[in-house]
């Protein structure tokens, strides 16, 4: 009798605790976009399934050490494990002076931050964000004193939510079938 007792008091206590499969989940972890401009740079934020991107903030440019202290902070705080920095090429699809100046910095965040970096096509995205709050109707509130309020932000989460949606196309594409 004494090992039913002990096997249905080793099933009780099995019962109780949460058991482990052995097997270690692990999240994608967020992507931090940046929208880099010679005054301003905008910057959105996924979530860490990757799979929603929302604007998170603008920043002003003032120095460089200052900016890459900021994004570090930023880094930490969201846990981001990638970086997608906005490549402006022009319309015909070729690199201008912007474009140049966005891949130094992402070289630069990339060497400081030590966070995996990566250019995406940003064209026609500041347009884009403009239009999309234009046909809300909302009005979007800043602590900025410019006339012209900044959507920097916004264009950042479209880049971001398009290069989400491209990697979810292809990780579909790479996926064996389960037949």
């Amino acid at each position: 009798m004494s090992v039913s007792l002990n096997a249905a008091e080793s099933k009780k206590s099995r019962a109780s605790k949460p058991q482990s499969l052995g097997v270690a989940v692990t999240l994608p972890g967020r992507i931090l976009a940046i929208d880099y401009g010679r005054r301003r740079i905008g910057i959105a934020v996924s979530d860490e399934l990757r799979i929603t991107a929302r604007p998170l903030t603008i920043l002003e440019r003032k120095n460089r050490s200052e900016l890459i202290r900021k994004l570090r902070e930023m880094a930490r705080e969201y846990g981001a494990r990638q970086i997608i920095v906005g490549y402006p090429l022009n319309l015909d699809g070729t690199s201008g002076e912007m474009a140049e100046e966005a891949a130094r910095f992402a070289n630069r965040v990339r060497k400081e931050l030590g966070i995996e970096v990566e250019l995406v096509d940003e064209r026609l995205t500041s347009w884009a964000a403009e239009q999309a709050i234009a046909e809300t109707g909302r009005r979007v509130r800043r602590k900025s004193s410019s006339p012209r309020q900044s959507h920097d932000d916004f264009a950042a989460a479209i880049f971001l939510r398009d290069y989400l949606e491209r990697n979810k196309m292809n990780r579909r594409v790479c996926q064996p079938d389960k037949d």
